[in-house]
C-alpha cells in the first residue's frame, strides 16, 4: 500500500463513511428494484419494494457499537445529503416544468 494512504489519518474515516452512505442511498434501492423485477415481475415488485426501508437499519446498526459509531455517523450522513439533495433537485425540476408555461 502506498505510504499516503493511512486509515489512521482524521479524513479517511469521514469521507469514507460519507462516500460508503452516498453509494448506498442510490445503489441499494435500484438494485434491489432490478433483482425483483427480474425474478417476480413487474407487479409483484412495486408491491415489495417498500421493503427496500428496512436496508435503512444497516446505518443505523453502525451506530450503536462503538467501534463503528463514527463510521456510521458520517454514513448517515451521507445518505440524509444525498437524499436531500435528490429531492430538492427532483423538487426544483418539477417547478421548472409545471411554471415553464405561464
Amino acid at each position: 500500500m502506498p505510504d499516503w494512504w493511512h486509515r489512521d489519518h482524521p479524513v479517511f474515516v469521514p469521507l469514507a463513511g460519507f462516500f460508503t452512505g452516498m453509494l448506498f442511498i442510490i445503489l441499494v434501492p435500484g438494485t434491489y428494484a432490478a433483482i425483483l423485477k427480474a425474478v417476480v415481475g413487474y407487479e409483484r415488485a412495486e408491491e415489495l419494494f417498500a421493503f427496500v426501508a428496512l436496508t435503512l437499519v444497516v446505518p443505523l446498526g453502525l451506530l450503536v457499537p462503538p467501534r463503528t459509531r463514527r463510521f456510521g455517523r458520517y454514513m448517515v450522513f451521507g445518505v440524509v445529503a444525498t437524499a436531500i439533495v435528490v429531492i430538492g433537485v427532483a423538487l426544483a425540476v418539477l417547478w421548472y416544468l409545471l411554471n415553464r408555461d405561464r
